[in-house]
C-alpha cells in the first residue's frame, strides 16, 4: 500500500515570521491610538457644519422650569454671536464642566444659551437648581434629533454661532479651565466677523479701452 506523501516542512524562518505579524499589527494599532491620544487636540473635531447655517429648529422650555425659556434658529440671528452648550443632567463631564459655564454667563460679552440632551425634566432642573443657571435661553431637546441635526457626537459639546446663525466653531468635551482663554473666548471674537457673501471676491477692474 503506498503512504500518503508528507507535507513539505514548514521552514522555521516562515515560522518565525508568520509569529511576528500579530506583534506588527499590534504595534501599528498602538502607535496610531498613541498619536490619536497626544498628537493634536483630540477635542479638535470638525464639523459638516462648519460655517454653515444652523439647522432648522425649535425647543420648548424644560417643562415646569421658569429659569429659562426654549429657544429655536431665529434665535441664533439677531446679530450677536452665542456659545451654545449641549448638556445633560446625567452626564458627568457636564456637572464638572459646568462652573465654566456660570464664569462665562458672567461676562457681559458673552451670550450663552444650552440645548438639553435626552434629559427627565426633573433630573434637568434640579441639575440646574442646584448648580445654577448659566443659560439665557434652555431648549429641551427630549428625542435627541435636534442634537443630531447639529452633527453632535456626546455630551457635553459646545459650538459658536455668529450673529447671522452660522455655526463657526465646534467643541468635543468639556472645556477645561485653560481653554477659556486660549480657545472659547477667541472662537467668539473671531465669530463677531461676518462670513464673506458666496461669490465675493477682489473686483477685477475693467479694462482700458
Amino acid at each position: 500500500m503506498t503512504e500518503a506523501p508528507h507535507a513539505p516542512e514548514t521552514p522555521a524562518a516562515t515560522r518565525r515570521y508568520g509569529a511576528l505579524i500579530p506583534v506588527a499589527i499590534f504595534g501599528a494599532l498602538a502607535t496610531l491610538l498613541y498619536l490619536a491620544l497626544f498628537w493634536g487636540d483630540p477635542s479638535d473635531i470638525p464639523t459638516a457644519l462648519q460655517d454653515k447655517p444652523v439647522p432648522e429648529f425649535s425647543l420648548p422650555a424644560i417643562d415646569g422650569f421658569d429659569g429659562a425659556p426654549g429657544f429655536g434658529a431665529d434665535d441664533l440671528r439677531t446679530g450677536v454671536p452665542t456659545i451654545v452648550n449641549v448638556w445633560a443632567s446625567w452626564c458627568v463631564p457636564c456637572r464638572a464642566e459646568h462652573p465654566l459655564l456660570m464664569q462665562l454667563a458672567a461676562r457681559d460679552d458673552v451670550r450663552l444659551v444650552g440645548i438639553n440632551y435626552k434629559d427627565a425634566p426633573e433630573n434637568a432642573r434640579r441639575f440646574l437648581g442646584t448648580l445654577g443657571n448659566p443659560f439665557a435661553a434652555v431648549g429641551a431637546d427630549r428625542s435627541g434629533w435636534t442634537a443630531i441635526d447639529w452633527g453632535v457626537y456626546g455630551v457635553p459639546e459646545t459650538f459658536i454661532v455668529d450673529g447671522a446663525g452660522h455655526i463657526r466653531f465646534k467643541h468635543v468635551g468639556p472645556i477645561a479651565p485653560e481653554q477659556i482663554e486660549s480657545i472659547i473666548l477667541p472662537a467668539l471674537d473671531a465669530a463677531k466677523t461676518p462670513l464673506p457673501a458666496v461669490g465675493d471676491g477682489p473686483e477685477t477692474a475693467p479694462a482700458a479701452g
